[in-house]
């Protein structure tokens, strides 16, 4: 049995450190594409949140939430279906937590805290329905958010989002200024 000379053993090493270094670097590339991805759909999400439609839903839910007698409940849940969006796209790690926290944390633990006090709607709707699955995306985003609060500001406040952070929230929600109707230039 022959023996292997040193510059072979050099040669099987040097291929293995480029093996792995390519590994390496290909692992780096596709996790800072995942982070350009995440942060792209993010401003997307942003920008729809911003959009006149979005504003309108924000504005008529934040006003019919705020109402000691709710009454009729509205049509548009634009906002709460938003959330739910967001929460599955955070859940399956499409979006990063810690970009979601930064751009939509109050508004997503104030909704949910008006959309479960003094009633919960949530629990409500799904025994309506008899689908525990309603919103769950949400709920389980609301928590997420209220954690990382916990933990990016710990001892700063208490993590829970109090009913008058909620309201006083809510109450910028339901004077949010729609953009001008387009003229109608058909004369």
């Amino acid at each position: 049995m022959a023996s292997i000379d040193l510059a072979t053993w050099a040669t099987i090493l040097g291929t293995w450190i480029l093996v792995v270094g390519t590994l390496v670097f290909a692992y780096w590339q596709l996790r800072q594409a995942q982070r350009l991805h995440s942060s792209t759909t993010l401003l997307d999400l942003r920008e729809r949140f911003y959009s006149p439609r979005m504003r309108q839903a924000r504005r008529d839910l934040s006003t019919w939430l705020l109402k000691e007698t709710r009454g009729e409940e509205p049509e548009d849940w634009e906002v709460g279906i938003f959330f739910e969006l967001m929460g599955a796209l955070t859940r399956t790690k499409v979006l990063e937590k810690r970009m979601v926290w930064s751009a939509f944390a109050t508004w997503i633990t104030a909704y949910h805290y008006c959309m479960t006090h003094p009633v919960d709607l949530l629990a409500k709707w799904r025994g309506e329905s008899n689908d525990p699955l309603i919103f769950a995306e949400f709920e389980w985003l609301a928590t997420t958010m209220l954690d990382m609060d916990r933990r990016l500001a710990p001892g700063a406040h208490d993590p829970r989002t109090s009913a008058s952070d909620a309201q006083y929230v809510l109450e910028s929600e339901s004077h949010l200024r729609l953009p001008p109707e387009p003229l109608d230039t058909r004369a």
